[in-house]
């Protein structure tokens, strides 16, 4: 249980209370920057990038399972819906500080004001319920950071 506690709260950003969603998702974007600045190419590697999100997106599926059956649905202390959702928002995109504020923006807009069925991913079953919004949040976030990027408003 320890575990999925850990990794359902991201190392523990989950307990911090109010705004633990958007903490989470600032400390993904940081390393996410970091991540290319120390290591170039990795951020930028569409693949690596890809296996990395999905692999979070998995853990939190099942993580969301377990802390479920403990804290209730969808509890506040769950944000790695958050870090997953922030992964995909910045998937594809190129790493500079100016992107990645402009995703963490973006998908904070979506989690927040759920537009366009997001809403009604929250009522999936378990984990799945739990990281669906966001990966949909994350999805719209990137289309719309890509149209700003394609048509250079940055």
């Amino acid at each position: 249980m320890l575990f999925h506690k850990i990794t359902s709260t991201s190392l523990g950003i989950g307990y911090i209370g109010k705004g633990a969603g958007t903490v989470a998702a600032a400390a993904t974007c940081l390393v996410w920057y970091f991540m290319s600045y120390f290591n170039p190419g990795t951020a930028d590697n569409y693949l690596y990038s890809l296996v990395i999100t999905a692999f979070i997106t998995g853990l939190g599926i099942w993580s969301g399972n377990i802390v479920e059956t403990i804290w209730g649905k969808d509890h506040q202390r769950v944000v790695i819906d958050e870090v997953a959702g922030m992964c995909i928002t910045l998937l594809w995109i190129p790493v500079t500080l100016s992107n990645v504020l402009a995703g963490l923006v973006l998908f904070r807009f979506f989690d927040i004001v759920k537009p366009l069925y997001i809403k009604r991913l929250e009522a999936l079953p378990g984990g799945w319920g739990v990281m669906f919004d966001d990966v949909l949040a994350g999805v719209y976030a990137n289309i719309v950071l890509h149209f700003i990027l394609i048509f250079n408003i940055l």
